[in-house]
């Protein structure tokens, strides 16, 4: 009995063995990749070795992320390892929790209030360089403060609209706050967020473009204005990619083509290049999908469109904005769009050259609270 146990030991210890030097031979064959379609993002490169990065440490910490990047089948592993959690009852993975109804909901961001202060001192700033711009700012709250119905029992998550109304609060006067809150709520029973990315969809760009019209006295296009065209029902997005849950169904992706069609041109300035639309439908082809909006996000854009006013805005935002942004351009002869992630020119200056008369800061309320950009604004 003994030796047949002993036997099998052996033989497990043998597979174990083999199963690792297999694993490790296609390691080191393996091609680096430099970008996850599964995970979206850039994937950590081999760091260069010095004598001065050894010794503080930074050489071992960024080669410990490229081996977790690098890994062999690192997709595959990754997605079992989840649907292992899945099965042990597990509805949480890297901030990104499986709600019901198949809705994969992020964390909520809960800023440090120095931090947030220190963000409004610069939005305070530069609107003391640009007294004569009209500025408007939209925070807009995630799903995770919308459909706190759809999270597991046990998900703690920060109050991001009591976040929200600090901001408000603390803005000047003189800065009107756009307050979607209250208008995506009424409407949470329809789709306006996707189920596995961050983004809000075209249905909920629209509901906060009523709302921005009101406030600044736009008529806005109706609905029944716009040819509503559904370009693909297999997008899974951002929260997909980062969570690892995998077997929820796939998003739809909607754009609003309005049936008056009106031209513009649409020039990406640090490429140096000009189209006439503001959808990249090459990008349905690949994984980010959202990248249809704009083609995805850039430093500076301008949009000249053929409204015969003289009224022009910039934009200053995230990704949120990119889905709005279309609804727009019949209201403004001319919109600049900035991201701050990318931009590092003097913005005040560029306004007051440009005689830009209105402003609206765009961001969804995580990455206004989590991305130190913002304070770039005065630079």
């Amino acid at each position: 009995m003994g030796y047949y146990k002993n036997l099998k030991n052996k033989l497990l210890a043998l597979l174990l063995l083999l199963f690792i030097s297999v694993i490790a031979v296609l390691h080191l064959l393996a091609v680096d990749r430099s970008f996850s379609e599964s995970e979206n993002r850039m994937l950590k490169q081999l760091p260069h070795l010095s004598l001065k990065a050894l010794l503080s440490g930074d050489f071992t910490a960024d080669f410990e992320k490229y081996v977790s990047d690098q890994f062999v089948f690192r997709d595959f592993w990754i997605g079992a390892k989840t649907d292992v959690d899945r099965l042990l009852g597990k509805k949480e993975s890297n901030g990104v929790y499986l709600g019901t109804n198949g809705y994969l909901i992020q964390d909520v961001i809960s800023p440090a209030e120095e931090d947030l202060r220190e963000k409004l001192e610069a939005i305070h700033s530069f609107d003391q360089a640009t007294t004569e711009m009209n500025k408007y700012v939209m925070l807009v709250p995630t799903a995770a403060a919308l459909y706190k119905d759809k999270l597991p029992k046990y998900a703690i998550i920060g109050d991001q609209e009591a976040y929200l109304k600090k901001v408000k609060q603390w803005l000047n006067p003189n800065i009107r706050f756009i307050d979607v809150f209250p208008s995506l709520y009424a409407a949470r029973d329809q789709p306006i967020y996707y189920k596995t990315d961050h983004h809000w969809t075209t249905k909920g760009a629209y509901i906060a473009y009523l709302e921005l019209c009101r406030q600044m006295g736009l008529t806005p296009q109706e609905e029944e204005e716009f040819n509503i065209q559904q370009v693909t029902d297999v997008f899974y997005g951002s929260l997909y990619s980062k969570s690892g849950f995998r077997h929820v169904q796939s998003d739809r992706l909607e754009l609003y083509m309005s049936k008056d069609q009106e031209k513009y041109t649409v020039t990406y300035v640090d490429e140096e290049k000009t189209t006439d639309s503001l959808y990249a439908m090459e990008q349905l082809l690949r994984k980010d999908k959202y990248a249809v909006f704009l083609n995805g996000n850039h430093a500076r854009i301008h949009i000249k469109t053929a409204n015969p006013s003289d009224r022009k805005l910039l934009v200053v935002k995230d990704s949120y904005a990119n889905s709005l942004i279309p609804f727009l351009i019949k209201h403004f002869s001319e919109i600049h769009v900035v991201d701050l992630r990318y931009y590092d020119e003097d913005l005040a200056s560029f306004v007051n050259e440009q005689g830009i008369q209105d402003m609206l800061l765009l961001y969804n309320a995580n990455t206004f609270f989590e991305d130190p950009s913002i304070k770039n604004v005065t630079e």
